[in-house]
C-alpha cells in the first residue's frame, strides 16, 4: 500500500562504491576525514553547507553546555536500562534520548517559534518589550509556560544561558532573534508576576536561528549533545553501578494511597 504520491526515491546526502564513499557530494575518506571536525561535519551532513567559523563554533559551544545536567531524568532512564539490560548499550541510549521533548531539552525549537514571531512582530513596527509582553501574555492567557524560561536549579539565572549570549555578543553574531529574546525577561516577569531565569534554550535558538541553522533541525542540537553526555554516564554505570539503586530509592520515595 502507497502512502502518498508516487514518486522517485532519491537523497542527496550519500553514496558509495567500491572504492569510495560520497557524501553531499564531497569524497569522504579524501576532502572530510582530517579536514572537518565533528561540529563541521554535522553542520555540512544536516544542511549541504560548509559552516562558516561562527557556525562551527557555536555547534561545539552548544553541545558542550548541553551535554551534561546530572541525573536528569533522561539519565536516570538511561542508567536504569542499562542495569536491567547490560547488554544493550544502544538501547540504554535510546531510552534516554525518549526523553528528550518540550519539557526537559527539547523545547528550543518551540523557543525557536516564539521568537520568530517575535522578530516578524518587531519588523512590523512594534517595540521589542510591545512584542515579548503581547506574547508573554498569549501564553499565560493559554495555560502554556513559556520556553526558554524558568529553571528547577538556576536562580536567578542560568549561567549557561549568559554564557552563550557573552559570545555572541563578542563574536558579533547577535542579530534579530537575540535582540527579541532580550526583550523577554522583563515581559515574562510582569505578566508571570515574578522574575523567571532565562534557561538555555532561549539564547540556543536565538543564537542558533541568527547564524541561519534550520529551524526545523533545532531539537537536533540537544538529542546529539545528550547522546554524548548519556554516554559518559553509561560508561560511569558500568565501572559503578548505581542504576538499581535509582530505582530503589525511586520505589522507597512513593507512598502508596490506593485502596
Amino acid at each position: 500500500m502507497l502512502i502518498g504520491k508516487k514518486g522517485e526515491a532519491k537523497t542527496a546526502i550519500e553514496t558509495a562504491d567500491s572504492s569510495s564513499i560520497t557524501v553531499r557530494g564531497k569524497d569522504l575518506c579524501n576532502e572530510i576525514m582530517g579536514h572537518a571536525s565533528i561540529a563541521e561535519f554535522f553542520y555540512f551532513h544536516l544542511t549541504g553547507r560548509q559552516p562558516n567559523a561562527d557556525q562551527a563554533f557555536f555547534m561545539d559551544v552548544l553541545v558542550v553546555a548541553l551535554a551534561e545536567h546530572g541525573l536528569t531524568p533522561s539519565v536516570q532512564a538511561a542508567r536504569m536500562t542499562l542495569a536491567a539490560a547490560p547488554e544493550a548499550l544502544q538501547g540504554a541510549v535510546a531510552a534516554g534520548l525518549l526523553g528528550v521533548g518540550s519539557v526537559i531539552l527539547g523545547s528550543a525549537d518551540v523557543c525557536g517559534e516564539m521568537l520568530d514571531d517575535a522578530a516578524t512582530r518587531i519588523e512590523g513596527g512594534e517595540s521589542p518589550e510591545a512584542a515579548a509582553l503581547a506574547i508573554a501574555r498569549e501564553h499565560k492567557d493559554a495555560g502554556k509556560f513559556i520556553s526558554g524560561f524558568g529553571h528547577p536549579i538556576h536562580h536567578p539565572v542560568d549561567p549557561r544561558a549568559v554564557r552563550i549570549l557573552e559570545l555572541a555578543d563578542e563574536r558579533g553574531v547577535s542579530g534579530r532573534h537575540v535582540d527579541a529574546l532580550r526583550a523577554f525577561p522583563d515581559a515574562v516577569a510582569e505578566v508571570w508576576g515574578k522574575p523567571l531565569p532565562m534557561n538555555l534554550q532561549g539564547p540556543m535558538a536565538a543564537v542558533l536561528l541568527d547564524l541561519g541553522f534550520p529551524k526545523a533541525a533545532i531539537r537536533g542540537i540537544p538529542i546529539l549533545a545528550r547522546t554524548v553526555g548519556l554516554l559518559g554516564h553509561l560508561n560511569e554505570e558500568m565501572e559503578r553501578p548505581i542504576g538499581f539503586l535509582l530505582a530503589h530509592h525511586g520505589e522507597e520515595a512513593i507512598t502508596y494511597d490506593g485502596d
